[in-house]
């Protein structure tokens, strides 16, 4: 409602006199609201939501950080205390200041906190204010505060000055991350590795490329493929850390960002209770590191079950970055790369500025050094002795500097004065030419740095980032693992914890139908494929009751894309047609679509039906119905002279005559090739895909074997669900009679042991060095011949020979793998060289072997293994050169 005070008139047409707290103007409440909402909206966009591009803290952040300094003197302050002087700066609540302060706290770079904060990893709150104390961290007050350099404006009610920014000499926003909702915009900044964002600046500043990526407090794992510079439309995956402890037994050590060991046991649980996952139980063992156990019920494979924890728990989620930042007063997107280039640019800016400052100062001491020497020296003091006024000292002590105005940097002003007539008795009696001589030869060798610094500031950015790497790098190396993850298809690694019926008759089939005929196990997200008599078959949903089509011949769990389920139909072709057989796999179908495995004649049928998992081709007894002029009624037929084509072919002729009987003769066989298997290195994942190095044609039982630096083995079958150790160091396909060499260092003694041996065939991780007793692997090679090059360490060896080569297969016999071995030497060694063997390897178990054919065959038979390389046994370069044209292996010891 609006009041027009040109529509009030009193009775004789002039305007009345309008009291105090009337309306004089139309006031329209739309336009009210539109400037109250954008005024809002901007309030809260850069008062409280928004981090700065300059210095990377919230208003909140900042006012706390500024807090703290002026309470700074190097003890513990409560945090009830530090939360009511902010509030002189800070027009909110205690609770939102605490809050702001607790999570700063948390990310353990700008504050050092003492009692508890609570945890981020179990999501554990902290204590109250009163209970806890915190003070600025030694990093916070060397990057973050110069009153000289910061710009102050007025607080919120006038009586105090707060910092417009902090002058931070360091990338603040990348190295913490920061999130925060506004009013239609949003902000989320992941964290970055506080020493990769050092050497990106310096990077920036030498004019090179670089790259930064996300790493989180919490560890795990994070596929970044798709980070996309931290802006909008980006997407980070994360996974916690899950190792095997046990056939029965996964261990969670690490989580997600932004989960927490609470959240993470209960997803766990509800995906249990849907049937997703079957467990047994689950434990949180979690103090100082995350450590939850998850006890699988027995049968269950723990690789799927891994799968599935990402398939359907917290134990992977997707971040999505939306990197917005306030710059010159206004909200403006722009990705992390732009950030840290704006960041290191103020950093040089600071730094040119605190030099300039610094320099100015410098400039003054030597200046008043000067003056000081001057006076004193030359007796200019004397001068002031018969003057009686302010006036008289003054000029006196200016006629006396005048012979030497040109030994001074500037003129003298009325400050110099000041402090000349300070000058106490004492000093002037006491003072020392040399020593002055000294002080301010001092000062000139410092304005020289600083103007070579000045003059060189990129040098000098460059190396005042080292200084912070170097002073408070250590502890801040990269806890999460950037890994790219492989697509986990849900379907693929539920658990079955649903029964599957049928009624074939009614063609009925579901969960639910528990007193008709079970099928088999199955998830309650699998599709089912149905086969029915007159040649149709479709593909449905699982559900408890669904109609599938009457006369069901076969019903089973569908897998997409399944290229080695074979199956193999006879069929008639209409009433009176054609036998007709044919051998097809079914990939790619649209669900409860009806298709058609015959010609489509009416009132054909089917009259033999078999699926095959692995491809099999069994051989069928064919009898036809007795017919005038037919010489052979019954015969045989393989299904393995069949090719294996597509649905949609309307197969081959078996007879034209009708058929009486078919019954299976003989079991199938498989009749698909053997599989090739890679293994993919970038996410430590096998696949048949092509993708990584070659591991082998696997077929029936054939299995892998993966060496871990911690000195076990472990033989898996080829299953591409199969998880692999994080320390492996070697994998290659198994083969029984493959001899291994190994060599390994005992802790006490020091001494290094070398073995050769047969790899025992067991499901069971094997310690093949006595790694329990703290024996170090030095290396493993599938080699069982080589030839060793020692070099000893003749600092501490003063006689013989620098260096000895031995043959392993001379040197030490075939053992077992339980054997500790042969000791190499008793002398302490510097260095060992692994120089491959082009000999094939002698036959251990199998005499027959192929002794026949060339070595350059035999070797390039047996395929390659990756070697996930290990940086503590790394070659360095500049080494001496292989011998005898073989390969050499070079590992610098440990001594």
């Amino acid at each position: 409602m609006s009041v027009d005070d040109e529509n009030i008139t009193n009775g004789n047409g002039d305007q009345p006199e309008l009291e105090s707290g009337d309306l004089k103007a139309t006031i329209h409440l739309s336009d009210m609201y539109e400037s109250w909402f954008l005024d809002y909206a901007s309030y809260v966009i850069l008062e409280r939501a928004v981090p700065e591009v300059v210095d990377g803290l919230k208003p909140v952040q900042r006012r706390i950080l500024h807090s703290m300094k002026e309470l700074d003197d190097g003890r513990y302050n409560k945090v009830a205390n530090v939360i009511g002087h902010t509030m002189k700066y800070h027009p909110h609540g205690d609770a939102s200041i605490g809050d702001a302060m607790v999570q700063l706290g948390q990310k353990e770079l700008l504050i050092d906190m003492q009692g508890n904060w609570g945890n981020i990893l179990t999501g554990d709150s902290a204590a109250a204010p009163r209970y806890i104390e915190a003070r600025l961290s030694k990093f916070a007050l060397e990057v973050l505060f110069n009153t000289k350099t910061t710009k102050w404006k007025a607080s919120y009610d006038g009586r105090n000055k707060e910092p417009v920014t902090l002058p931070a000499k360091f990338p603040l926003l990348l190295a913490q991350g920061g999130e925060g909702i506004a009013v239609g915009l949003a902000s989320k900044v992941l964290p970055h590795n506080f020493l990769e964002l050092i050497d990106s600046s310096i990077k920036i500043l030498q004019g090179k490329e670089f790259e930064i990526l996300p790493d989180f407090p919490t560890g795990g794992l994070a596929d970044v493929s798709k980070y996309n510079f931290g802006l909008r439309g980006g997407r980070v995956r994360l996974r916690a850390k899950i190792s095997q402890l046990d056939k029965k037994t996964l261990v969670i050590t690490e989580v997600p960002f932004g989960t927490t060991t609470g959240s993470i046991i209960d997803s766990v649980i509800a995906a249990n209770d849907k049937g997703k996952i079957r467990i047994r139980k689950i434990d949180d063992n979690t103090a100082r590191n995350v450590e939850i156990l998850v006890h699988l019920t027995p049968g269950v494979s723990p690789d799927q079950t891994i799968d599935a924890l990402f398939a359907f728990t917290e134990c992977e989620v997707s971040i999505s970055p939306n990197t917005c930042v306030v710059e010159n007063g206004k909200p403006i997107f722009m990705g992390v790369n732009e950030i840290l280039k704006i960041s290191t640019a103020k950093t040089v800016e600071l730094l040119k500025r605190e030099l300039e400052i610094r320099l100015d100062e410098l400039k003054e001491q030597l200046h008043f050094s000067s003056l000081e020497k001057i006076f004193i020296e030359k007796e200019i003091y004397e001068g002031i002795k018969k003057c009686k006024t302010d006036e008289e000292i003054d000029k006196a002590i200016i006629k006396g500097f005048r012979p030497y105005s040109n030994l001074l940097i500037r003129p003298i002003n009325e400050e110099d004065i000041r402090r000349l007539r300070k000058i106490p008795i004492e000093r002037i009696s006491k003072f020392n030419s040399v020593k002055a001589d000294l002080v301010i030869k001092n000062i000139i060798s410092e304005i020289e740095e600083v103007r070579n610094h000045l003059d060189h500031l990129i040098d000098f950015t460059i190396e005042y980032f080292r200084q912070i790497r170097k002073k408070y790098g250590k502890g801040k190396e990269r806890k999460t693992e950037l890994r790219s993850f492989d697509t986990i298809e849900a379907v693929k690694v539920a658990a079955a914890t649903q029964k599957l019926y049928v009624n074939r008759e009614e063609g009925f089939a579901g969960t639910g139908l528990k007193k008709d005929e079970f099928v088999c196990d199955c998830s309650d997200i699998d599709d089912i494929i149905v086969f029915r008599e007159n040649g149709m078959f479709s593909v449905v949903k699982v559900a408890e009751k669904v109609f599938v089509g009457s006369n069901i011949i076969h019903i089973g769990v569908f897998q997409k894309n399944d290229e080695r389920t074979v199956y193999n139909m006879i069929y008639r072709d209409g009433k009176n047609g054609k036998i007709m057989v044919k051998r097809f796999s079914v990939m790619g179908v649209t669900r409860d679509k009806e298709y058609n495995l015959t010609k489509g004649t009416p009132d054909s049928k089917v009259l033999y039906f078999t699926a095959n998992p692995n491809g099999e081709a069994e051989v069928v007894h064919i009898e036809l119905k007795p017919k005038p002029r037919i010489k052979k009624i019954s015969y045989d037929f393989d299904f393995s002279t069949l090719e294996i084509k597509g649905r949609g072919s309307i197969g081959n002729t078996l007879s034209k005559y009708a058929v009486k009987k078919i019954e299976q003769r003989k079991e199938g066989v498989s009749t698909l090739a053997s599989r090739k298997i890679w293994y993919d290195d970038t996410v430590k994942r096998l696949n048949a895909d092509e993708r990584g190095l070659l591991l082998g044609d696997f077929s029936g039982d054939d299995k892998i074997i993966t060496f871990m630096q911690s000195g076990h083995y472990k033989i898996t079958s080829y299953d591409l669900a199969t998880h692999f150790e994080e320390d492996m160091i070697m994998i290659r396909k198994y083969t029984s009679d493959q001899i291994y060499m190994a060599v390994y260092q005992e802790p006490e003694s020091k001494l290094y042991y070398i073995k050769r041996f047969l790899a025992e065939g067991t499901d069971r991780k094997v310690d093949f060095i006595g790694a329990e007793n703290g024996n170090k692997l030095i290396f493993v090679t599938p080699d069982g011949n080589p030839r060793i090059e020692m070099i000893f360490d003749m600092k501490q060896k003063t006689r013989g020979a620098e260096q000895e080569e031995i043959m392993a297969n001379e040197f030490i016999g075939l053992k077992n793998y339980k054997a500790k071995g042969r000791r190499l030497t008793t002398h302490p060694v510097k260095k060992i060289n692994l120089i491959e063997s082009m000999i094939p390897e002698e036959p251990s178990a199998s005499p027959q072997v192929i002794s026949d054919q060339p070595k350059e065959k035999i070797i390039s038979k047996e395929p390659k293994e990756t070697i996930v390389k290990n940086p503590a046994t790394e070659p360095k370069k500049n080494e001496e050169e292989p011998k005898d044209g073989g390969d050499t292996i070079q590992m610098e010891l440990p001594l």
